[in-house]
């Protein structure tokens, strides 16, 4: 997932491909009309054939688990706040330090390209500065993450009504974070030394109406799953983001879980309105619907 992965027109893969172009053009047998009415409408032929190129070059396995889907983020919530905002926020619920994080907002941020497909900045926790401030105790990673888990649980219960129908079974035993997550959150922490990260994402309307699995295989090479302690985090940033039951709620494609102790891990958790608040549930991660979308991260560029 290492930006070297991402393949260019100069690569060898790159060049085949532009080959392709090049045949089609001379195929169409174009005068000189239409090939100037074509330069014309350079702006929307570029954006026709990133379409096409993203269609194309997306897996087709699990596209049966696909749905329609029109529900979209409620109005009360209109994208990020300010990573200021955010991350004021989260260092207050969780006690953490400022310094690092503030110094890559001033310096680095403004030099960061937003990936397409993101809704914005998004600050979330780092995990080991978390750990270190309430179970500096545990050691192990999976460990680690679990009570991560369930803190941000614990805080979202505290700052607004919020039903945990999982509380007790967040163990390590049935709860664990993908592995290509696991993977890009440790190649952001590479270069973001702060107690919080700054990373770019969206809130699940880009993968609405896929099955978790499905959303996971159509992710672009530099777009990973959120987990539930990163998505906690976002709704505790963002308690606009979820206020009624008609609106697109959230899978966590970041994590995996086994609904029976030891078993098979072939749910996923999600985050979704209901009954006049928040609930954290799992749910089949080949189960395609209309009203849920996978929250995903992107390494910046």
């Amino acid at each position: 997932m290492s930006k070297q992965t991402l393949i260019t027109s100069s690569d060898p893969k790159g060049l085949k491909f532009t080959s392709l172009c090049r045949d089609a053009y001379d195929k169409a047998k174009l005068d000189d009309g239409r090939a100037q009415r074509l330069n014309e409408n350079g702006g929307e032929f570029q954006a026709g054939l990133r379409e096409l190129i993203a269609r194309f070059s997306v897996s087709n396995q699990f596209a049966s688990e696909e749905v329609a889907s029109s529900y979209a983020y409620p109005d009360e919530y209109r994208g990020p706040k300010p990573i200021g905002e955010q991350v004021d926020i989260l260092a207050k619920v969780f006690s953490l330090s400022l310094g690092f994080t503030s110094d890559f907002i001033e310096k680095v941020l403004p030099t960061l390209t937003l990936p397409e497909g993101a809704d914005g900045w998004f600050a979330i926790p780092s995990l080991d500065a978390v750990a270190q401030r309430f179970f500096p105790e545990v050691t192990d990673p999976a460990e680690r993450y679990c009570r991560a888990v369930n803190l941000v649980m614990e805080k979202l219960g505290a700052s607004r009504k919020f039903v945990n129908y999982r509380k007790g079974e967040l163990t390590t035993d049935r709860l664990r974070q993908h592995a290509r997550t696991l993977h890009a959150l440790d190649v952001i922490a590479e270069t973001q030394q702060g107690d919080i990260l700054i990373v770019p994402a969206q809130f699940g309307k880009l993968h609405r109406g896929q099955s978790v699995r499905r959303a996971r295989e159509v992710m672009g090479a530099n777009e990973f799953g959120l987990g539930a302690f990163a998505v906690g985090c976002m709704a505790l940033t963002h308690p606009e983001r979820f206020v009624r039951w008609e609106q697109l709620h959230v899978d966590c494609a970041g994590d995996e879980f086994a609904p029976g102790a030891g078993g098979g891990f072939v749910d996923a958790p999600l985050f979704g309105f209901d009954v006049g608040k928040l609930g954290f549930r799992t749910y089949w991660f080949s189960g395609a619907r209309g009203g849920c979308g996978s929250v995903s991260a992107f390494l910046p560029q």
